[in-house]
């Protein structure tokens, strides 16, 4: 790969650009893009609710979402390739593979690349120019769907600011590793605009075999203008847009380690996978128009344009790091070079689309005595994935790669899966006393979903080898009394759904539960606190089959069937901030989560069994956030987080495991420093992992694969 540039545009942008996130003063009836609103509305929901806000996002410099949303009780992490570029993100039990299994937004419109015919996340949103992040559980995940089965995560992109304003961020670390962020925007009366780019470069931490290493250059560019009518006018509007794009090249694979090698240096990469490499390419527009015409009726519109195109060129030799964990001593001399070997390397080649509309309206009315906010909107969305996956055809020759040929596709590899979706949905706030506001919620999901493979590599015929169609109602209530100012009580219920994806076969039935949650919420202006018990029960529990997380039946597309199960668990967070008289605060934060999963009949072919546990699925997550704040030039952070060890396979729980069966669990400690030079200038020492603890966090698909070393990184930030 070439080293890093940067590009003109990017040039420009670091010549002007602009500040740390500036609150907005936007009216609420004319926001269409937070699913939560601020942090003041999380304790009227009814289910769990996590507000992730710009300033949070400061105080660590993250760049990587997994250490962004780990502190979330309820989100488990399973890491890869150590950046968080294609990030595993499960909620409440459900399946964290490619984030597949729950409504991933950017500004409240679904960004999977094909949400519906191929759910799982290869695209995720640069994470390093988010302004803010929101995490939804429970009822009110009826709002967005398709996935309702764990939650929602929307992402809200840096906004307009309030007035002329710009910041630019650049950083520079170990291992090749630097960052430009920055953003210019201006307003007037009724209009604004943003212009923003964030660019990533790395070497990588992964050592491959002769001398190469696993790099990463990334480059997003982002676009927004707004126009809006007179604060006066009768009816206030605003319309906004929103266009980006962004590419990547990185060295990325799939293959890991055996546990041998492991031992000796976690951070090495075998020859064999050196040509391993993603490119992709994500453009988006989209455009939103609020109007509202009375103080109690505002309606918002949303139309969207989703592309993406990826080609990961990669090697899949699970076999071989089997064989290899065995004691095949044939297997370990090819990964190590010494022994001559033909394989093929796949280009993964897909390009996804992904449109949609849709409408919504908010209205506040009365009944009787009672007080209704409710919101009702309909959506019509149609994506699709194009796969032609050729392979190149490889011989290694005394540790070199020496070129074969090219095998055309398959017909499993020369397909084109598609969805057509139309929802709707109902959520209804009603105050049925002082103390006391029920909330009734209503989705409908019909979702058609068709699958064509062709046999020839020019697509002169093609057969449709699958075809669905599935339609669900979804209801929903939630409760929340308050017990005080400060105490609130909260209970809810609904149902769960994730649809089959494009490759189901006629009369596949959709992902389906019963969800519970119970709990309880404190807040006060110095204090937050809460606990809160969820039950699932799955009629129809369905693993996304993938490259990246096969099934447990071998399928890498698709999806498998678990049958019936129960997810249970408990989510705590608790948050403070000690401010003493000499200007000093200690801010302090902590969450926890215990999950018990497993299958609870046995499948009709006897694959799996009552009792059986599920996947990559923890049974503690813990974190811990303090920091140490001058109240005037510096300030400290650190950030300590705990996951448990996971089991790969659905049969742990049967016996007869070895070490190969699981993750290790795993502490990691972050730490930031801040120092302000002026009100404008401010710099940092960041150090990700300072202890340098690695284990085995991954085993998918083919061998073991360690988490981030330790990386120390100083960065300055100028705003104007």
């Amino acid at each position: 790969m070439k080293p890093f540039p940067l590009s003109p545009l990017a040039l420009a942008l670091a010549a002007v650009v602009v500040s740390p996130a500036i609150a907005q003063e936007r009216d609420a009836r004319l926001e269409t893009i937070s699913v939560i609103g601020d942090a003041d509305s999380i304790p009227k929901l009814p289910g769990s609710a996590h507000l992730i806000d710009a300033e949070e996002l400061a105080k660590f410099e993250f760049v990587d979402i997994n250490r962004m949303v780990r502190a979330v009780p309820g989100v488990y992490i399973t890491e890869e390739d150590g950046y968080g570029l294609r990030p595993n993100i499960g909620i409440r039990g459900a399946s964290g593979g490619r984030s597949g299994k729950i409504s991933l937004m950017e500004d409240g419109v679904l960004v999977a690349p094909a949400p519906y015919s191929g759910p799982e996340a290869y695209y995720f949103p640069t994470a390093g120019r988010l302004d803010s992040i929101e995490v939804l559980k429970g009822p009110g995940t009826l709002k967005y769907g398709p996935f309702t089965v764990g939650g929602a995560v929307n992402m809200l992109s840096t906004p307009i600011p309030a007035a002329t304003a710009g910041m630019v961020q650049l950083e520079a670390g170990q291992y090749g590793e630097t960052r430009l962020h920055g953003h210019y925007g201006a307003v007037t009366d009724n209009t604004g605009w943003l212009l923003e780019t964030h660019q990533q470069y790395a070497d990588g931490f992964r050592d491959i075999d002769g001398g190469d290493s696993a790099d990463i250059a990334k480059e997003d560019y982002l676009l927004k203008g707004r126009l809006s009518s007179a604060a006066d006018a009768t009816y206030r509007q605003q319309l906004d847009i929103k266009l980006q794009y962004s590419e990547e090249e990185s060295g990325m694979s799939y293959l890991g380690l055996t546990d041998a090698d492991f031992d000796r240096d976690p951070n090495r990469r075998y020859g064999i996978s050196a040509l391993d490499e993603m490119q992709n390419r994500h453009s988006a527009v989209q455009l939103n128009h609020s109007i509202q015409l009375s103080d109690a009726f505002t309606i918002n519109s949303q139309a969207y344009y989703n592309k993406f195109k990826r080609d990961w060129f990669k090697v899949g030799l699970g076999g071989l790091i089997d064989a290899a964990n065995a004691g095949d001593s044939d297997a370990q001399a090819i990964l190590d070079g010494e022994m001559d070997y033909d394989f093929g390397i796949k280009h993964n080649n897909r390009q996804y689309e992904a449109r949609g509309v849709q409408i919504s309206a908010d209205w506040q009315f009365q009944t009787g005595g009672l007080s209704h906010d409710m919101t009702f909107g309909v959506r019509r969305h149609r994506d699709e994935v194009d796969r032609y996956q050729p392979t190149e055809d490889y011989r290694q020759v005394s540790g070199d790669l020496v070129f074969q040929g090219i095998s055309l596709p398959s017909a499993s590899n020369n397909r084109v899966e598609e969805a057509d979706a139309t929802s709707f949905f109902a959520y209804d706030e009603i105050q049925l006393a002082e103390k006391l506001v029920l909330t009734a919620a209503l989705r409908y999901e019909d979702v058609e979903t068709q699958q064509k493979r062709y046999d020839d590599p020019d697509r002169t015929s093609g057969n449709i080898t699958a075809s669905n169609q599935v339609d669900e109602w979804l209801p929903g209530l939630g409760l929340v009394y308050d017990v005080s100012e400060a105490w609130s009580l909260l209970a809810g219920v609904h149902r769960g759904f994730a649809p089959p994806g494009g490759g189901a076969e006629e009369g596949q039935g959709p992902e389906l539960s019963t969800n519970y949650e119970w709990g309880a919420r404190y807040y006060s202006d110095s204090l937050s606190a809460e606990i809160i018990a969820f039950f699932s029960d799955y009629e129809n529990a369905i693993q996304n089959c993938s490259v990246a997380v096969p099934c447990d039946n071998g399928a890498d597309s698709g999806t498998f069937q678990l049958g019936e199960a129960e997810i249970k668990g408990l989510e705590a967070a608790f948050g403070s901030e000690w401010v003493l008289t000499n200007g000093w605060s200690l801010p302090l934060r902590a969450s926890y989560t215990y999950t018990d999963a497993e299958i609870t009949k046995d499948s009709d072919g006897g694959d799996l069994l009552a009792g059986d546990n599920l996947a990559y699925l923890p049974e503690n997550v813990f974190a811990l956030s303090a920091g140490l704040d001058s109240g005037a030039a510096w300030r400290l952070n650190l950030t300590a987080a705990y996951q448990d060890e996971m089991c790969v396979s659905t049969e742990c729980n049967r016996g007869n495991t070895d070490q190969f069966d699981y993750t290790e669990s795993l502490w990691v400690l972050d730490a930031v420093a801040h120092y302000d030079f002026s009100e404008d200038l401010s710099g940092y020492l960041k150090v990700d992992n300072l202890f340098d603890e690695q284990a085995i966090v991954n085993r998918g698909p083919d061998g073991a694969r360690a988490n981030r070393p330790r990386t120390a990184t100083l960065g300055m930030k100028f705003a104007f």
